[in-house]
């Protein structure tokens, strides 16, 4: 997801005279005036904490320089945003923070690219840019009195995160029934914000199952096996009124889907996060596409339903 690139704002080329005329039709059929996809706001680093033994998943919490301006970035859990180097370009990011928790917002960044190396090197104090919000959430509405089982694997946690933070809020909680979440890395030293499934394992609101692909460490207490695995084992066969919602590396995905097929998961109520698809952020640059469906502009959010209409490239 580390795209390398610096977008030129002042350039009169196609793209950027598409851009413009988006702009407008969004202002004449909201009535609103809209902020320039391409701008970011000004953000400085207020905390580092480093998720992973290899180093290479960094946690970003970033405070607005204006505070107007965090006002208005507000954003829904799956959202996700342009994180911007001057000089350097920018990556898109699944929003790990919670619209509930309020002063700040986070990112988790894997150090894979241009951008991303460059961004753990930056300092606590250090000054760079947000883009966003961008995409569309997941449909919390629809989710609204559902039990609901999240379903999440690797780095790709980040955005489920938000999401559990938020139905765990003591605001929300009351709006979801029973909560499932099973999570899973390849070693336990790579599973990510590790203080807070610690905690959310000792509630009793929410039904928490921890799993490596493979360890060693005798003092291991939780699972061992897969994802899709752990799925068959721990989560609730579905009725009529449970969602999933899943997000992680393609090759979970597809081996995660006939186990929800086979513990009765209608194809509508399966949500899917295709965070690794994500590119400029406003379906512009063409490199996001899966068919006719943009992910950047029309995701990265899908249903399974949606998406047994597209070819099998997500």
């Amino acid at each position: 997801m580390d795209c390398g690139f610096v977008f030129n704002h002042n350039d009169d080329s196609d793209s950027s005279v598409l851009v413009k005329a988006e702009i407008r039709n969004l202002k004449s059929k909201q009535g609103v005036a809209v902020q320039n996809p391409y701008l970011p706001y000004p953000v400085r680093i207020d905390d580092i904490t480093i998720e992973s033994e290899d180093k290479n998943l960094k946690t970003f919490k970033f405070v607005f320089l204006n505070p107007e301006d965090e006002e208005k970035f507000r954003y829904k859990c799956g959202q996700f945003a342009e994180l911007s180097v001057t000089g350097k370009g920018e990556i898109p990011i699944g929003i790990a923070s919670s619209p509930t928790e309020k002063g700040f917002v986070m990112f988790t960044v894997n150090k894979v690219g241009l951008v991303s190396s460059y961004l753990h090197a930056m300092k606590v104090g250090d000054i760079m840019g947000i883009r966003g919000p961008l995409g569309n959430s997941f449909p919390w509405g629809r989710m609204r009195g559902k039990n609901i089982i999240i379903i999440g694997g690797g780095f790709a946690f980040t955005t489920l995160r938000s999401s559990i933070v938020y139905m765990l809020d003591q605001a929300n909680r009351s709006n979801f029934n029973d909560i499932h979440v099973i999570y899973g890395a390849r070693t336990p030293g790579m599973l990510m914000y590790w203080d807070e499934l610690v905690e959310w394992e000792k509630r009793d609101d929410i039904n928490v199952h921890i799993t490596v692909d493979g360890t060693d460490d005798p003092n291991w207490k939780y699972n061992t096996g897969f994802v899709p695995t752990i799925t068959e084992q721990k989560a609730p066969v579905a009725d009529e009124n449970s969602m999933a919602v899943v997000c992680g590396p393609p090759i979970m995905i597809k081996f995660t889907q006939p186990v929800l097929d086979k513990l009765g998961y209608a194809h509508d109520k399966i949500i899917l996060s295709l965070e690794n698809r994500m590119k400029c952020g406003i379906g512009m640059c063409g490199r996001c596409n899966i068919g006719k469906e943009f992910v950047c502009k029309d995701g990265p959010v899908f249903t399974l339903e949606e998406l047994n209409k597209t070819p099998k490239e997500y």
